[in-house]
């Protein structure tokens, strides 16, 4: 297959797999998913869904999350990991939000970059999820699945976002970022992975992941 062919067999095959696509982390809104995708870093979604019902059993919103002090937060979240930064940057980013933005979350990603604790993947997450703009947020699924589908050289996720961006329309990228780590759970994980059950790779794999597997 020429890249173009690899290209359109990735959409398909995951359009049929996945004709609708659950968003991994639960939110209400803009907020709460900002959030979540905060405290996902270095986290399971699984684990980011379990905790933050009690965080927002006690503030869903910036203004009950400043009446918090930055230890009750790191306290809850805890479990997620890297609570001393996370707790820091939940409860600055709150701030900001209520000084700057009348408590709401900027809907740019320019913005959203600028609060704490917040990074270009964090702020695509939120602008795909919760605001519908077209974004490619790249996690370790989806760098590890570009480059094992030859699509990518694998080098950094930014190079990674870059490449998506450049051969998927852009129509899909929203829905495609969400297939694919979708994807990556269940037929192409980093550890315990069975060539058979991966479809995709098995049938355009770049030959030194092949070559290593088979």
């Amino acid at each position: 297959m020429n890249k173009q062919e690899r290209v359109t067999f990735v959409i398909n095959t995951l359009k049929e797999l996945y004709p609708t696509i659950p968003i991994p982390l639960d939110h209400k809104d803009p907020y709460t998913l900002l959030i979540a995708v905060l405290l996902s870093a270095q986290c399971t979604d699984v684990r980011v869904n379990q905790i933050t019902p009690l965080l927002f059993a006690k503030a869903d919103n910036p203004y009950d999350m400043v009446k918090l002090s930055v230890e009750e937060i790191k306290a809850i979240i805890r479990p997620c990991g890297l609570s001393p930064m996370k707790s820091k940057g939940i409860y600055g980013l709150s701030q900001i939000l209520i000084e700057k933005h009348n408590g709401q979350v900027p809907q740019s990603f320019e913005a959203l970059e600028e609060l704490p604790a917040v990074g270009h993947k964090t702020a695509s997450v939120v602008m795909s999820q919760a605001f519908g703009v077209p974004a490619f947020p790249v996690d370790t699924h989806i760098h590890r699945l570009m480059y094992r589908w030859n699509l990518t050289n694998g080098k950094n996720v930014v190079q990674t976002e870059k490449d998506a961006k450049r051969i998927f329309p852009e129509e899909l990228w929203n829905e495609l970022h969400l297939q694919i780590i979708w994807y990556g759970r269940e037929y192409s994980p980093a550890r315990g992975w069975d060539i058979e059950k991966d479809i995709i790779t098995k049938t355009i794999g770049r030959k030194t992941v092949l070559n290593k597997v088979l």
